[in-house]
């Protein structure tokens, strides 16, 4: 049976707002006369905008007063950045779609230099420890500078913070059309991406029954797969979306390969390994892979974040 009606839950930045109308042309497509309708949700991520994510605490910002929407019956389904969903949902509720991924590298946006010629001590604008990590690692020489808001505010601080380059994640630049301004791909092997970077997830009431039949058609197997065996790596890290632990998974055929990474802050420490098996074993590939990366140094270096990150927290105010 074809719903008549649906409503999306979406926080109302730019790329949310896009993701979201995205899937209501594909559901007004699909199923010509359902009457699909967007609701813009504030999420405490949206709200507070000057203080690092990883101070304000990494777990559910973006999505968790969609959740509670939904919870209340205000909406049916909520269209996340995969990148941004926390790896445990509310009793209920549960991810049921994971789309086709866009380009999963991180972008860099600069004067027309690439990031191997950035000069001594540039400063570079990024929202994620992750990246920090990552890129310090091979050059421990820049300056990361935090920068927070939406696609277009962070470019734009390219030019009002003095920065020699922005780095952002290519699939929301794709999205919005800001391939233009992108310098350089950078190669997962330097960056490796967020773990769901690229892909959205669609979020639903598990019990009802519609409007799981109803996006079934959104979920893309190898994707998914992919992205699972990514979040069960970061659930076996006890890790949230602003520690500094990357996953990317790559499904050829019937194997999946993945890799895991995870860092100091100031990318001084760094363990990664990759590991490969049957699709249908996703989530024990990634568990697998965490317990290694672990036993091989990362339990120490993520005590070390998380008691540093904890700190911070007591010096923000209320």
């Amino acid at each position: 049976m074809i719903l008549k009606q649906l409503r999306i839950g979406t926080r109302a930045s730019q790329l949310a707002l896009w993701q979201a109308n995205w899937v209501k042309s594909m559901l007004e497509e699909r199923y010509p006369g359902m009457a699909v309708e967007l609701v813009k949700i504030k999420t405490i991520g949206d709200k507070i905008l000057d203080v690092p994510l990883a101070q304000v605490g990494g777990k559910g910002l973006f999505v968790k007063e969609i959740e509670e929407a939904m919870l209340r019956g205000e909406i049916d389904i909520a269209v996340h950045s995969m990148k941004d969903v926390p790896t445990e949902f509310p009793e209920g509720l549960g991810l049921v779609c994971i789309t086709e991924r866009e380009d999963p590298r991180d972008a860099v946006i600069s004067r027309g230099v690439k990031f191997a010629d950035l000069p001594q001590g540039a400063r570079i604008g990024t929202s994620a420890l992750r990246r920090q990590a990552q890129l310090l690692k091979v050059r421990p020489d820049l300056e990361m500078i935090i920068v927070r808001g939406n696609v277009e505010t962070r470019i734009r601080k390219l030019e009002t913070e003095n920065l020699d380059a922005v780095i952002l994640a290519a699939a929301g630049l794709k999205r919005l059309g800001f391939t233009a301004q992108v310098t350089e791909y950078l190669p997962v092997e330097l960056s490796l991406p967020a773990i769901g970077q690229g892909a959205l997830g669609i979020e639903c009431r598990l019990d009802d029954e519609k409007v799981r039949e109803t996006i079934a058609f959104f979920n893309h197997p190898d994707t998914a797969h992919a992205v699972r065996a990514e979040r069960a790596l970061l659930w076996r890290c006890e890790g949230g979306c602003q520690v500094p632990i990357a996953a990317h998974g790559l499904v050829n055929g019937e194997t999946l390969t993945l890799t895991g990474f995870i860092a100091s802050v100031d990318g001084s420490q760094t363990v990664k390994d990759m590991m490969s098996g049957p699709v249908a074993d996703c989530e024990k590939l990634g568990i697998a892979l965490a317990e290694k990366l672990l036993r091989n140094g990362g339990h120490e270096i993520l005590s070390e974040v998380y008691q540093r990150e904890v700190s911070r927290e007591k010096e923000i105010p209320v």
